[in-house]
């Protein structure tokens, strides 16, 4: 099963996709924890603080593996499921070692191939303004392809605001509760 929690910066989307892991009796293993596969680099203070928050939230309800390029090698033997934390970062890395769109993309449809319980997180950075470097909009211009790449797979996709997930494609209510029928 592929899930994915999309949204803005602080939409909640990190958090929701960690209860909805930890709730969800389909993807939860009775034997193991579930997997956090960090991608981000430890860049700067600013992004040393933000992962600490994320790590003391987790506690130890997760085994943590931290891989910023290879998605399919640090996945591939797992067997329970993986929260992916978050795709839009993986991108900026790619991104910084180099990679093109289309290994960025082949990466990406290689990693929903596998069976894999998967989680994935990520931001919606193309619902701002136009960046005025070409840079930027590439980032966000593989960003959106990514999106659409990882939703066109997903059993569920979420939308998160304010804290909030909505479910925008899948047949279940959030966390397990329901059918997702009215």
């Amino acid at each position: 099963m592929k899930t994915l929690f999309i949204g803005g910066i602080k939409s909640g989307k990190s958090l929701n996709a960690e209860k909805y892991l930890l709730t969800d009796q389909r993807l939860k293993t009775k034997d193991q924890r579930p997997y956090y596969l960090a991608t981000t680099e430890f860049m700067d203070n600013e992004i040393k603080q933000r992962i600490q928050v994320h790590q003391e939230r987790r506690e130890n309800r997760f085994i943590t593996i931290e891989e910023p390029l290879d998605l399919i090698s640090a996945i591939t033997p797992l067997k329970a499921p993986v929260l992916i934390e978050c795709t839009t970062m993986w991108i900026n890395n790619m991104l910084y070692h180099q990679k093109s769109r289309e290994q960025i993309v082949e990466h990406i449809t290689a990693l929903l191939a596998l069976p894999n319980d998967i989680v994935f997180v990520h931001n919606d950075v193309g619902s701002a303004i136009i960046p005025d470097n070409a840079l930027a909009r590439s980032y966000v211009d593989i960003s959106g392809i990514i999106a659409q790449t990882i939703a066109s797979e997903c059993d569920e996709v979420y939308h998160c605001i304010a804290g909030i997930a909505t479910k925008i494609k899948g047949n279940r209510s959030p966390y397990g509760e329901g059918n997702g029928e009215s």
